[in-house]
């Protein structure tokens, strides 16, 4: 094969309708988004976020010049990040967002693809429009509290788990604890260069940095800063003060849920919804906390607490510490929206499904909505796997089905006799045609025993095709585990290689050519799914 074949997601049968209806542009689904993730787009994209505030770009450079400060290095950050940080201050400057949870060692693979996306899609368009500049972003959910979300990898058939009582937000965890699983984990890298440097990289990251959020930046930073990639912590005080006038709209007026609830109604009627709001969409984080505000007449508590409010104490808390109210996964692509000045935001399926659900809110508040980019999705496949596929003479496109259908589809070909049997079923039913035309002339009370007989005969011959391909399965058992082996390391447990694997196993085989290649095989604007040769 080519080192890059591009399939329509729709045709990988791991996308949802919705998502495929949106990158084939239907009708049914255009009243919930703005402009569509095309090159072109992005001209009008641009003269919306125009208006972007030129105090929030201040606040913004100052607050990302805070925190890259916290980046232990014995030298300076890469300073083409620091490039972009100012960039941000000019008006000609615009930011494509992408984020993830602040996974142990990044996660899952799509991690790093949606970053690849954002790089790639920034350069892209400054060779459109070489005037404007275009700064990738990768925005850390620093204020999740679902630890147990992001508390492992998959490794070479096993998991590498961290396993600690965390509460509130995970950005604040603290990392010292990981010394004795990046030990475990040196031991099982090897001693080659590239394992070596990845095994620096995680030490320097986790066990130099005391919380996890400045953890994963210098990581994400060692890996994309010569990329420019600029990476954003919104926990953050100056930032949440941007965002005082519409949390205290949340809190108090509770628009954000009626808007939402309203686009979510429009859009079930058709497909389904991904999230669901509530009367308040704010939580309230301190050190070791992280938990819902909810309201009851004129007093606002916080669960599990005994943390209360008036009114006029709930606004006096909110003024004097925005920082302590965390917004949920309706408001934070809102004040995403509100702190950077945002093009675009490329996401998987999951994310930009709820992301439709939100249009209506950035309507009414008058926050441009931006375009929502579906992430580059990968298969990579080694050169050794694919002379393995070569010699089981499978097609990409038939990968991508489940194993039982691609071992039947193979025992089918090599069966003596077409294993469908639609020969003889079409011969069954001319036979018991005639027969039913004889029951007619006859007796039409025989045309019920008639039927009986040829649904018994039917059902006959599909048990015998089961059999047939059970035999040719047997008969070709060697072909038969080499394609499931095959396909269990292409799709782990049936998933997405994507979904299962972490970066480390690849880099480890291939070092930093590996990201090279990705930033020339992924195409963020191509809208299909990429299988790559590595």
């Amino acid at each position: 094969m080519d080192d890059v074949h591009c399939i329509p997601f729709k045709e990988t049968g791991y996308f949802s309708k919705l998502i495929c209806d949106y990158l084939d542009q239907k009708q049914k689904i255009k009243g919930f988004y703005g402009n569509f993730s095309d090159l072109n787009s992005f001209k009008s994209q641009m003269d919306l976020k125009k208006s972007f505030p030129v105090e929030n770009r201040r606040v913004l450079h100052s607050s990302l010049k805070k925190q890259y400060q916290k980046i232990h290095k014995p030298t300076t950050p890469d300073s083409k990040s620091l490039e972009n940080i100012d960039l941000l201050l000019k008006e000609n400057t615009f930011t494509i967002t992408t984020g993830h949870q602040l996974c142990l060692f990044t996660g899952p693979l799509y991690f790093i693809y949606k970053i690849v996306s954002a790089v790639n899609l920034c350069e892209k368009l400054k060779s459109q429009y070489p005037d404007k500049n275009f700064v990738p972003v990768y925005w850390m959910a620093s204020e999740d509290h679902d630890f147990a979300e992001i508390n492992h990898i998959n490794f070479r058939g096993g998991r590498i788990s961290w396993n600690e009582d965390v509460e509130g937000p995970v950005g604040r965890q603290e990392t010292a604890s990981l010394k004795s699983i990046i030990e475990e984990l040196k031991e099982n890298l090897g001693l080659g260069k590239n394992a070596l440097k990845i095994s620096e990289n995680l030490e320097n990251a986790y066990l130099n940095h005391t919380n996890l959020a400045d953890a994963t930046r210098f990581l994400v930073h060692e890996l994309f800063g010569e990329k420019g990639l600029v990476i954003i912590d919104a926990d953050d005080v100056e930032l949440k003060k941007i965002s005082i006038p519409y949390f205290h709209n949340d809190l108090v007026k509770h628009e954000p849920n009626a808007l939402v609830e309203k686009t979510s109604g429009k859009l079930e009627e058709v497909y389904f919804n991904q999230i669901h709001p509530r009367k308040i969409n704010l939580f309230y984080i301190k050190e070791g906390l992280r938990e819902r505000i909810e309201r009851n007449e004129n007093q606002w508590s916080v669960l599990n607490t005994s943390i209360s409010w008036s009114q006029d104490e709930l606004e006096e808390e909110l003024n004097s510490h925005p920082e302590r109210f965390s917004p949920n996964v309706v408001l934070r692509p809102f004040y995403q929206e509100l702190i950077l000045p945002n093009l675009a935001y490329i996401g998987g399926g999951g994310e930009l499904a709820y992301w439709f659900q939100l249009k209506e809110m950035f309507d009414h508040f008058s926050v441009p909505f931006p375009i929502l980019l579906l992430r580059n999705s990968v298969l990579g496949i080694s050169e050794k796997q694919f002379k393995k596929l070569d010699k089981l003479e499978l097609g990409i496109k038939a990968l991508f089905k489940p194993i039982h259908e691609i071992q039947n589809s193979y025992a089918a070909k090599s069966a003596p006799i077409d294993p469908g049997m639609e020969e003889y079923r079409r011969k069954i039913e001319k036979i018991f045609l005639e027969l039913e035309e004889v029951a007619h002339l006859t007796d039409k009370s025989m045309l019920g025993a008639v039927d009986a007989q040829k649904q018994k005969q039917l059902n006959g011959l599909d048990k015998l095709k089961k059999k047939l391909l059970r035999a040719e399965k047997r008969k070709n058992s060697d072909f038969m585990e080499r394609i499931a082996d095959i396909h269990q390391e292409l799709f782990p447990n049936g998933s997405l290689q994507e979904r299962h694997d972490n970066f480390i196993e690849y880099y480890i085989e291939y070092g930093d050519q590996w990201l090279e290649k990705l930033y020339k095989q992924l195409d963020p604007l191509k809208l299909k799914f990429t299988v790559a040769k590595w």
